[in-house]
């Protein structure tokens, strides 16, 4: 499975660097990986940053894309849920799943509207950046699971 994550802003703190970057190199054997950031709004107008990073995001999404939408309401799963619906969208013939993690100011409704899925991490609220090596770390999980691979270290 190809796997592409597309998130708001860059990764700053060279700790979240670090650890996206451990994530990429575990994830490897696994998937294909491909990340591509989106410049974020400028936050004069909360509402156009959130519009605006969007529409930017949605232009790099073909009609054929399947996406997830990291969303604070939307649906929480275990390691072993998700690993069995990456495995579910493998068999059912997805190639590439394309994961957004939007900016500070959340998802515009375009890009809800767009999602086949919205998965929530917790019910806490993280800053994106947290949630994008987050990701990185339960995609890591879910390969290992479904590989039938110990996953607890």
């Amino acid at each position: 499975m190809h796997l592409r994550l597309v998130a708001v802003g860059k990764l700053r703190e060279p700790y979240l660097i670090a650890a996206a970057e451990d994530f990429r190199k575990r994830l490897r054997p696994y998937h294909r990986l491909e990340e591509i950031e989106v410049r974020a709004g400028d936050g004069s107008d909360a509402g156009r940053a959130a519009a605006g990073e969007a529409e930017a995001i949605l232009r790099l999404l073909a009609p054929s894309d399947h996406v997830w939408l990291l969303e604070r309401t939307g649906s929480e799963v275990s390691s072993e849920a998700l690993a069995a619906r990456i495995e579910k969208l493998a068999v059912d013939g997805t190639s590439q799943l394309t994961l957004i993690v939007a900016g500070t100011y959340g998802a515009a409704p375009a890009l809800l509207a767009r999602a086949q899925f919205r998965w929530s991490l917790s019910q806490l609220t993280f800053l994106h950046e947290w949630a994008r090596v987050l990701v990185l770390e339960q995609l890591y999980r879910a390969a290992k699971i479904a590989a039938n691979e110990p996953y607890h270290h």
